[in-house]
């Protein structure tokens, strides 16, 4: 493991409604929510008075009567992500991105050129603010783990560095919800086992939080508060999977909504993978009801594929076994994944005799969404109605 702090966590403050309050002068200071039916960003002023990420809507003008409600601007975020990409990119070669508003920088080696790491990261924070309008937190560590929890907790704007010395004295008051993977229901089972800070968890050993957690669960978050972290910044990586999804807000949906919302999901996915030379074979549906739990159906095809016909015809099998429970608990999200991803020339020539049918229509439609835009051709059953917002995509650097 490094042995002086070198690693950046670089995150967007409150991303999707700092655009809209920098695009538009009259929202700034004002409580900004982004989305209707559900809440899909809120502003520092909105959050300060309870409201939250995927909250319904209702809820969120009840918690914030006076707030300003708007409706997603899903290319202005894109265009906001690669400006931001771009500085960091040209801050280090060496960036991972984790979202369209978050990645790693390694600075490791740069002090000679460019400073120290916490030179180099309020320089970073600089140039977003003058170059892209937004501003930024930083967390700077000795460790991917320990820099993302540090940006957290320097928000709004902020920057912090966490020494080596000071490691410690910095991690282990924090509540366990701060370690990576500590999610409600883990935090849960801690919490009933008289564990609530990082550092009541690395008192145990490592045996007895693997028997607590389970034995992979456990490992994770015993190394975490236990300060091991090896992983590198990976520039490398290529994303294992490719997904998009919808809220719903809390009204009913009947099964032909569901189809139209699930047919532009897939267009939009079936396209990124053509666009990107990648097949997948695995096409994985999320839904959340009603009630708000949560379920995914997959399915795995004989051969990669990156046809739209064949990603549909999984996808709707998909929902339409889950189409009873939806009936049942209401439905609040439909999301879709593209997993197991590979090249395009890993297609078997083996294929259903109507597939060059189904490439040729693909490749046209692509041909004219190039040249007339993404919006400008669609399929019949979608005209006249709301196409809906997909989240914007990860930066890919090629």
């Amino acid at each position: 493991m490094r042995g002086e702090a070198t690693v950046l966590h670089a995150d967007l403050d409150a991303f999707y409604a700092s655009v809209e309050q920098r695009d538009a002068p009259a929202l700034r200071g004002r409580p900004v929510i982004v989305g209707g039916g559900v809440v899909l960003a809120a502003s520092y002023e909105a959050k300060a008075r309870g409201v939250r990420t995927a909250m319904g809507g209702r809820q969120a003008r009840e918690l914030c009567p006076d707030a300003v409600v708007v409706p997603p601007r899903m290319e202005a975020y894109s265009a906001a992500s690669r400006a931001v990409f771009e500085i960091f990119r040209d801050t280090t070669p060496l960036v991972e991105g984790l979202s369209i508003d978050e990645a790693f920088l390694e600075v490791g080696g740069l002090r000679r050129i460019a400073g120290t790491p916490e030179q180099i990261a309020v320089s970073l924070r600089k140039r977003v603010r003058a170059d892209v309008g937004l501003a930024i937190s930083v967390g700077v560590a000795r460790t991917k783990f320990l820099a993302k929890v540090a940006s957290a907790v320097s928000k709004p704007d902020g920057l912090l560095v966490v020494e080596p010395e000071r490691e410690q004295e910095f991690l282990l008051p924090l509540p366990v919800e701060r370690l990576w993977g500590v999610g409600k229901v883990t935090a849960e089972k801690l919490h009933g086992l008289g564990i609530h800070t990082v550092g009541e968890l690395a008192e145990l050993e490592a045996a007895a939080a693997e028997r607590l957690l389970g034995k992979a669960t456990g490992a994770h978050l015993h190394a975490l508060a236990r300060l091991r972290d090896p992983r590198p910044v990976d520039t490398t990586k290529r994303r294992g999977s490719i997904g998009s999804q919808r809220a719903l807000g809390n009204r009913p949906r009947s099964p032909d909504e569901l189809d139209l919302i699930l047919t532009q999901i897939v267009d939009r996915l079936a396209a990124r993978l053509r666009d990107r030379d990648r097949v997948c074979r695995t096409v994985v549906l999320r839904l959340r009801f009603g009630d708000f739990a949560k379920a995914t159906r997959s399915h795995t095809v004989r051969f990669p594929t990156d046809r739209t016909a064949v990603l549909l015809s999984v996808a709707r099998r998909l929902l339409a076994a889950a189409q009873p429970e939806i009936t049942q608990r209401g439905i609040t999200l439909i999301g879709l994944s593209l997993s197991q991803l590979g090249r395009a020339d890993s297609i078997q020539p083996e294929l259903p005799i109507d597939w060059d049918d189904g490439a040729r229509l693909d490749t046209v439609l692509d041909a004219l969404r190039d040249r007339f835009g993404a919006t400008t051709v669609s399929r019949a059953a979608q005209l006249g109605r709301d196409p809906g917002w997909s989240t914007p995509i990860l930066p890919e650097h090629e």
